[in-house]
């Protein structure tokens, strides 16, 4: 394997290309697309700072690498590529790409990140503006996230996420087969317009979420600050607390301690398709705002 090190290299593709390469402490300044259509290659303590790093690479290993800012749109087009302990300034980051394998990342501005992805396995991974992360990808493996951004996971399918911290506005639109596991979510309109959606020991804050939902399913879940829940969604939803509102479920059945305000509009949904286990406060045939 060649080894380059301690060195920096300006200007367009300067490593175009590459194979069985090591880079240990190398800085690429400006320029894009420094390792365009690279294969085989590690780097260790290496510097991005210019746009396209990364593009239509294969079977990549990154460590104690540092995106700047200026690095956008790093890994497009790519596959097989496993990065750690590394920090990402720069957006637009792993788009079309699929193997990817990140652990111990820290992304500072992860807007448009992950987009149309496939085959991806997150772990202990930071996200700060994050919105629209992981848009339309699949096949996704998450433990231990801790994102801030809003509407994460729009459209993706087959993922499970486990031991996260989700600060997420409209999280999970358009999502297909998606568990979530011992996670704290908070965000408005949580779940819109999915299928096989399925929350297990989630604490959720939501204005208006859970709602389009066909086949939602909830254990052992806390719902704080959630109003609204369930309109039109087909649930089956073990809950573990107090929820502050119900609007018109389309079918399945809800236990929980107390609905503080269950409305129900006959002509709307069939009142008989859902099982309520839980003592009601108030019950409406019509929200206040008609």
């Amino acid at each position: 394997m060649k080894i380059i090190s301690n060195t920096s290299f300006g200007g367009e593709r300067p490593l175009y290309g590459s194979t069985d390469t090591s880079l240990v402490n190398v800085t690429f300044t400006e320029g894009e697309s420094p390792l365009k259509e690279c294969s085989s290659i590690t780097l260790c303590g290496c510097t991005f700072g210019w746009k396209y790093p990364l593009w239509y690479c294969h079977d990549v290993k990154v460590t104690g690498t540092l995106w700047k800012e200026m690095a956008r749109a790093g890994v497009w087009y790519s596959d097989n590529i496993r990065i750690t302990d590394c920090t990402i300034d720069a957006p637009k980051n792993f788009r079309r790409s699929s193997g990817l394998d990140l652990e111990r990342v820290k992304f500072t501005n992860a807007a448009e990140t992950l987009w149309n992805c496939s085959n991806v396995k997150l772990t202990d991974v930071t996200v700060s503006a994050g919105d629209y992360l992981a848009m339309n990808s699949r096949d996704i493996v998450v433990k231990g996230l801790e994102l801030d951004g809003n509407y994460a996971f729009d459209g993706c399918s087959n993922a499970v996420i486990e031991d996260s911290r989700l600060n997420t506005k409209d999280a999970f639109w358009n999502c297909s087969n998606v568990t979530v596991r011992n996670s704290h979510i908070s965000g408005e309109y949580l779940g819109w317009n999915s299928s096989d959606l399925t929350f297990i020991g989630c604490t959720i804050e939501s204005s208006q979420g859970l709602c389009y939902i066909n086949n939602l399913k909830m254990k052992d879940c806390r719902l704080v600050n959630t109003t609204l829940a369930f309109e039109y969604s087909s649930v089956t939803a073990d809950i573990d607390s107090d929820i502050d509102s119900v609007l018109n479920p389309s079918s399945g059945s809800i236990t929980c301690r107390n609905i503080k305000e269950l409305i129900i509009e006959p002509d709307r949904v069939d009142p008989s398709r859902t099982v309520i286990r839980a003592t009601v406060g108030s019950r409406l045939d019509r929200p206040e705002w008609l």
